[in-house]
């Protein structure tokens, strides 16, 4: 009881701080328009006869994409690309600054370079907004569900989607800047969640026919809550590498204390990225085989390609085999761009500081590498399983009523963990007690946290 009311305090806290209050009915007003958009069809879509196709983007890459848009993507809205392609532009210039000098040099240029590589990044999102909405126009007039197919509508659909996702894009640097949490991570985050009340009551419904039993229900939601605290475990999860600054001195006779701090490696450092980028290479077979329009057929490169479908389809073992080494190769992957140890190794000494034991230099970026080695082993075998355990459940129990994977529960969790700790900062800043049940965090000390 008491542990409710000191709940409900820390709730009541977050409307006591002005600043903070704005900041979240700010990002509550964001969120509605961004809601708003997702419900709001393109012009020349027959919606009744898109709906009727909806099914068809299960099992292929629409079906991820739709996942990430709230369900936008089925219903043709002018949001149907959502944050996508400003996430993938993103996702590029990551990729590319481990291989191309001008973006590694801007990565390291601090603020300016930071700024010139969000406005490229700007560019190329418009650039893919345009390249999407023009494919996603051909897809549509090959469903047959546009009234008057032509130039015309592929035009007119290229411009409302790219204008969408620039506005959203828009949309998301403003949370980021005036709201609370990291603007392109809530929306996605609204959009996993906007078909949650729709998939609980499907399950009541499920319960009150006799689809399912009180007690297999009751099991399910237990089991559902295990993985999920797992889930928040392995996001929070880290291996903190000690970390010596010496005392120095510093301007005239001021001494700077020495200072023990800590490098934390977390288990998964390339959160939900492995499970995304394993998804759309198992799915590979079954877009192609859409886009064939074989529809049964199998004879030929047709027949080649529903043969590779259905044996990576769900409750196969080659999917469920193939689909975990696909996480494990991918966590290594990326987390191999995202994370240098050897920048680590050069920032460390320019500070000053050393690991207690290991040599400056190149001896510590070795011993960061293999420590980042053996914690992304099981992070990654821990990852595969967050990810395939659903479908396990889901068999076992009989119940389909609404998808609880890996990749959207690790996106929930991940980005519910983030703003609630700039939430907590925010009430501790106000010496008001935040949610943690330790309450105030001393800001003395020595300590810091890198």
């Amino acid at each position: 009881m008491a542990s409710q009311v000191k709940a409900a305090q820390a709730v009541q806290n977050l409307f006591r701080v002005p600043e903070l209050k704005n900041k979240i009915l700010f990002t509550l007003m964001c969120m509605a328009i961004y809601r708003l958009g997702a419900h709001i069809t393109t012009a020349g879509v027959d919606v009744t006869a898109l709906q009727a196709l909806a099914g068809q983007f299960q099992g292929t890459l629409f079906g991820i994409y739709d996942l990430f848009v709230g369900g936008a993507l089925q219903r043709a809205t002018v949001f149907a690309l959502g944050i996508m392609p400003y996430i993938s532009a993103s996702i590029i210039f990551q990729v590319l600054g481990a291989t191309i000098p001008t973006i590694e040099k801007l990565q390291k240029e601090g603020e300016d370079g930071r700024r010139k590589l969000t406005q490229w990044t700007r560019y190329a999102t418009v650039v893919l907004c345009i390249f999407q909405g023009y494919s996603y126009s051909i897809f549509l007039e090959g469903m047959s569900v546009v009234i008057n197919p032509g130039w015309g509508f592929r035009l007119t659909t290229v411009v409302l989607l790219t204008a969408g996702g620039v506005f959203i894009m828009w949309l998301g640097e403003q949370i980021t800047e005036r709201g609370i949490g990291n603007g392109m991570s809530l929306l996605i985050f609204f959009s996993i969640l906007q078909g949650f009340p729709t998939a609980v009551f499907n399950t009541f419904d499920l319960l009150r026919v006799g689809g399912i039993s009180l007690f297999r229900l009751a099991l399910l939601a237990i089991v559902l809550i295990v993985i999920t605290a797992g889930v928040v475990a392995l996001t929070m999860a880290a291996r903190r590498i000690p970390v010596q600054i010496p005392r120095k001195v510093v301007g005239r006779g001021r001494v700077r204390e020495g200072q023990k701090s800590f490098i934390p490696i977390r288990v998964n450092s390339a959160g939900v990225m492995p499970i995304i980028f394993a998804q759309s290479v198992i799915i590979v077979p079954g877009t192609l085989y859409s886009f064939t329009g074989g529809q049964g057929d199998t004879t030929g490169f047709r027949g080649f390609l529903y043969d590779l479908s259905q044996a990576f389809q769900i409750g196969q073992p080659a999917y469920y085999i193939t689909y975990a080494v696909l996480i494990i190769v991918f966590t290594y992957v990326y987390t191999s761009i995202i994370f240098n140890p050897v920048d680590l190794a050069e920032n460390l000494k320019k500070q000053g500081g050393f690991i207690p034991g290991v040599k400056p230099g190149s001896q510590t970026a070795e011993y960061i590498d293999h420590v980042l080695t053996r914690i992304t082993l099981p992070g990654s075998i821990y990852l595969a399983l967050i990810a395939i355990l659903p479908f396990w459940i889901f068999d076992i129990f009989d119940i389909q009523t609404f998808f609880f994977g890996g990749t959207s529960l690790l996106i929930v969790v991940g980005v519910a963990l983030d703003t609630v700790q700039q939430m907590q900062q925010h009430l501790l800043l106000r010496q008001y007690e935040g949610f943690m049940k330790k309450g105030r965090v001393k800001m003395r000390g020595r300590q810091r946290y890198m």
